[in-house]
């Protein structure tokens, strides 16, 4: 994002290549869609920000939170930011005298302003905006994250403990259950938090790699209780999101690992994207595939507190959804969950003579449920999955509300500004 402060200067938002993960949280984050990004990098877009910062907090990694003083007319153009491997350095004051920029003219460009791109999308009709409405702050009960541990320059190295594939054998589609250890290297992680996995090798033009970031699906203790290792939920990339053949780089490396292998790791990253810790806390969590991965953290740290007498009280709802049973990662374990303890909701969009379902039709079968726990200012909803259910499964809450004879506007402001609405899609 940019800020244009006076005609002919502006302080131009740009995001480091050389730490950026390549999460894609920016881009989801950002609601005047400024930021944009090819298989190389995440740039932005100068003459569309409008400077509102809603991405940087966000960010896990601090990659987003970097700003050049130009002149309007040099502005790093999105094709030039496509092709950097890092950061260019702040012009000089002469080289900025030299383009007709004053001294003070630089200065004043620290100040942020409107920008004629936002003063226009403000005169336009509002539209539903999902991501608006994701919370960039944690749980107030939530504890405390530690991120950056090891960022893209200092990765560590964790050893393969586990692999086995924790969807339905023989089909397709095939999803991996990982335990990575970390031996005596303190790597501390919350449910919740995301971890980068550095493939081995260069890319077509010789570039190396940039770590994957992948949610971790173990719980705080670890995935062996008091242990110092974590689990992923990895699936196998075959195809693109159009259906066309694609061979994942890091997915396909992750799924062939063998244990006593060794992989690069940084992170652990993100800081908002925590479950609460007060007891009371009702959380209800809503995926598709691999967007199971923080609800199993949840879940299994839950059920390890339920189980040590520690915790009770709390509501625990999963909305689940998948093509067939068979694509659905810990089909199996999650049918063996206490119906006391976790309210499980399937939704299958490709069963053989079944209509298509997907998790907002059920939302709004359970909307007597879920119109009691919005209103219950400790309910805390985590949405993660693909792209593309994020903002049917907002508009479901916002029918739910509005069904309840709730204000939308008044509950979806509460939800982001308590940090009880996160939003993690791809």
């Amino acid at each position: 994002m940019d800020m244009v402060v006076e005609a002919g200067i502006i302080k131009q938002h740009l995001i480091d290549p050389e730490i950026c993960i390549r999460c894609n949280t920016c881009e989801a984050t950002c609601p005047v869609n400024a930021i944009t990004h090819d298989d190389n990098n995440y740039v932005v877009r100068a003459d569309v920000c409008n400077g509102c910062m809603a991405c940087i907090s966000p960010c896990p990694t601090g990659s987003i939170d970097n700003w050049r003083t130009m002149p309007l007319v040099r502005a790093y153009t999105i094709e030039e930011q496509l092709t950097w491997e890092e950061l260019p350095a702040e012009l000089s004051p002469e080289e900025l005298e030299a383009a007709g920029v004053s001294g003070a003219s630089a200065e004043a460009a620290e100040a942020p302003a409107q920008t004629q791109a936002q003063a226009a999308a403000e005169a336009t009709e509002p539209v539903f905006n999902s991501a608006q409405y994701g919370a960039s702050v944690p749980p107030w009960s939530a504890a405390h994250a530690y991120t950056n541990l090891f960022p893209p320059k200092t990765p560590t190295t964790a050893t393969v403990v586990g692999n086995f594939n924790c969807t339905e054998a023989g089909f397709d589609s095939e999803t991996h259950h990982i335990v990575l250890d970390f031996g005596v290297v303190p790597f501390p992680v919350l449910e919740g938090q995301s971890i980068g996995i550095v493939p081995p090798g260069v890319d077509a033009i010789g570039k190396r790699h940039h770590a994957r970031q992948y949610s971790v699906a173990s719980p705080r203790n670890g995935e062996r209780p008091g242990y110092n290792n974590v689990s992923l939920t990895v699936k196998r990339v075959t195809e693109d999101h159009e259906g066309d053949p694609v061979r994942g780089v890091c997915s396909n490396y992750v799924c062939d690992l063998k244990v006593g292998d060794t992989v690069q790791v940084v992170g652990p990253f993100g800081s908002s994207f925590l479950m609460p810790n007060h007891p009371k806390s009702h959380i209800v969590m809503i995926c598709t595939g691999t967007g199971s991965a923080p609800m199993r953290a949840m879940t299994e740290w839950r059920r390890r507190l339920r189980k040590s007498g520690k915790f009770e009280g709390g509501k625990l709802m999963l909305f689940f959804g998948a093509r067939t049973q068979q694509e659905l990662p810990y089909f199996g374990p999650l049918q063996s969950l206490p119906k006391d303890f976790i309210d499980i909701n399937f939704a299958f969009s490709r069963t053989a003579g079944q209509p298509k379902r997907y998790v907002q039709d059920l939302m709004r079968e359970r909307a007597a449920d879920l119109a009691a726990l919005l209103k219950d200012g400790a309910s805390h909803f985590y949405v993660c999955g693909l792209k593309s259910m994020e903002e049917g499964v907002v508009l479901a809450l916002c029918d739910v509300a509005k069904e309840a004879g709730l204000d939308w506007d008044t509950v979806g402001a509460a939800l982001k500004r308590e940090g009880r609405l996160h939003l993690e899609t791809y």
